[in-house]
């Protein structure tokens, strides 16, 4: 990329969320990710072009130095630090101004800093060499927190009975956030049995909010409407999808349903979240039981059916096992963890150059991450253990609040495939590629807000359900078809 030469019309508005906007380069399998303000805030932005310049190198420095050793190398992408032109950067936020969901522009995107992160475009996959002319699809998840809390510190039963997800559907619900509630459960995509990630990923397609997108060649095609209160069209996804499961059973009439395409599709995501590069080396795929957590949430659809057929656990190494094993560096819970932010900052108080030793706001180096692993299992009521908990806790939480892309395309019918490397022998096949995003620093002063919203979040929950739940159980993943896949690395 020839920062010199950067001209807006070779970008496109790609999507934003809460603190940055993201463009992607038309021929080029590049993305920009640049940060955003508060509208009211602009007129001042160009005081922050030193700290637009730190934030982004931080996050740079998280995902390479804390993430990437955590979650696996083959997972993260870490990008680079950019300084663009400033007249391209304000031509090019007029440019994608029309194209930002109403929603979002109560901010505006930093045009005095020039800073940005440049990172590969994961709706794409590398280059590669099976011989078919159909576009790429990608799928982007927000899976969000896949265990129940184990702490002592937990005050409230149902938070070991309930995931937070399932009881902050009812908050945002009654706050205008939403206007259905999501029948999602992290805690069935993470549960490694088939039969729940398929009925998590369907409730998904039903209801995406913000936690599910889908992009064909690189082009947004499914996901939560700018008006909150109109679904999007299925059948219109169906559509889509169609070319990709053309050689599959369930046809009527000569075509395809509906039903055996949403089927296939679901399996084929199923399949590349339980897989890794080498889980068929040797044999079966390991598997990983993370015993310490409640395997089962009582809002979830299919909890009486999963009270009689128990947990299956996840294959070591695929990418939910990693993300699973990052949260549960939350060991405490915000209710355990609150208490030991308070003494951090009261020590802070009394010393307040120790905040750098303690490394509080950074820098994310090795040091960060050692601090994480020698953390003392036991309160011993030294600054170090509640500067380590408060630690493990932000890491957590990066993770309960990331993304995965999984990105596949059909292979050639000729295609040869390495023994290894196959998953399934039925038709269709697929090479795919698997990463982690959206893995920024959570700030240390959001402690105390978060254990507020916990609060709140629970306390609705009981008001509004009276504490009991009685959903039906769900017979949406009968009759699935099973896909090949390649793995491809990205």
């Amino acid at each position: 990329m020839e920062l010199d030469k950067m001209d807006e019309n070779d970008w496109k508005y790609h999507g934003e969320g809460n603190k940055s906007l993201v463009v992607s380069h038309v021929q080029h399998s590049r993305v920009l990710r640049l940060l955003k303000y508060p509208s009211e805030d602009a007129e001042n932005a160009h005081q922050t072009t030193e700290q637009a310049f730190q934030h982004i190198l931080n996050i740079v420095d998280y995902n390479r130095n804390v993430m990437k050793p955590l979650l696996g190398e083959k997972y993260v992408h870490s990008g680079e630090v950019v300084k663009l032109p400033l007249d391209f950067v304000r031509q090019l936020s007029l440019k994608v101004q029309q194209e930002r969901p109403e929603l979002r522009c109560d901010k505006v995107m930093d045009t005095f800093s020039g800073c940005g992160l440049c990172l590969p475009n994961l709706t794409h996959l590398s280059p590669c060499h099976f011989g078919d002319h159909r576009a790429p699809l990608c799928v982007e998840i927000k899976p969000k927190c896949g265990f129940l809390p184990f702490s002592r510190h937990v005050t409230k039963e149902c938070k070991r009975k309930v995931c937070r997800f399932c009881m902050h559907q009812h908050f945002k619900l009654a706050n205008g956030k939403w206007n259905r509630l999501s029948r999602y459960c992290p805690l069935d995509l993470f549960s490694g049995s088939k039969q729940r990630m398929y009925v998590a990923i369907k409730h998904l397609l039903e209801e995406p909010q913000n936690n599910l997108k889908i992009f064909k060649g690189g082009e947004l095609i499914y996901s939560c409407k700018d008006d909150a209160k109109q679904q999007p069209d299925l059948n219109e996804l169906v559509q889509q999808l169609r070319p990709y499961f053309h050689h599959s059973n369930g046809h009527y009439n000569g075509h395809q349903s509906s039903k055996s395409v949403l089927n296939e599709f679901i399996q084929v995501i199923c399949s590349a979240l339980l897989s890794s590069a080498d889980s068929n080396r040797s044999g079966e795929p390991r598997k990983v039981q993370l015993a310490e957590s409640r395997p089962l949430c009582e809002a979830s659809p299919l909890h009486r059916e999963l009270l009689r057929n128990g947990s299956q656990g996840l294959p070591k190494d695929c990418v939910l096992a990693k993300i699973l094993q990052v949260q549960m560096l939350d060991n405490l819970d915000i209710e355990g963890v609150y208490p030991l932010y308070k003494r951090v900052e009261q020590y802070l108080e009394e010393f307040p150059k120790e905040r750098n030793r303690l490394q509080i706001d950074g820098p994310y180096d090795e040091s960060f991450l050692e601090k994480l692993k020698t953390c003392p299992s036991e309160d011993d009521g030294s600054i170090e253990y509640a500067v380590g908990k408060v630690l493990q806790y932000r890491v957590a939480m990066t993770a309960k609040d990331c993304s995965i892309m999984i990105t596949f395309a059909p292979c050639g019918e000729d295609e040869k495939l390495q023994p290894n490397l196959e998953i399934q022998p039925p038709k269709p096949r697929f090479t795919y590629s698997v990463s982690i995003l959206d893995l920024d620093p959570k700030p240390y002063d959001s402690i105390p807000h978060q254990y507020k919203l916990d609060s709140k979040i629970v306390n609705y929950y009981l008001r509004s359900t009276n504490g009991a739940q009685d959903l039906p159980t769900s017979n949406l993943y009968k009759d699935r078809q099973d896909c090949t896949l390649l793995f491809h690395p990205v």
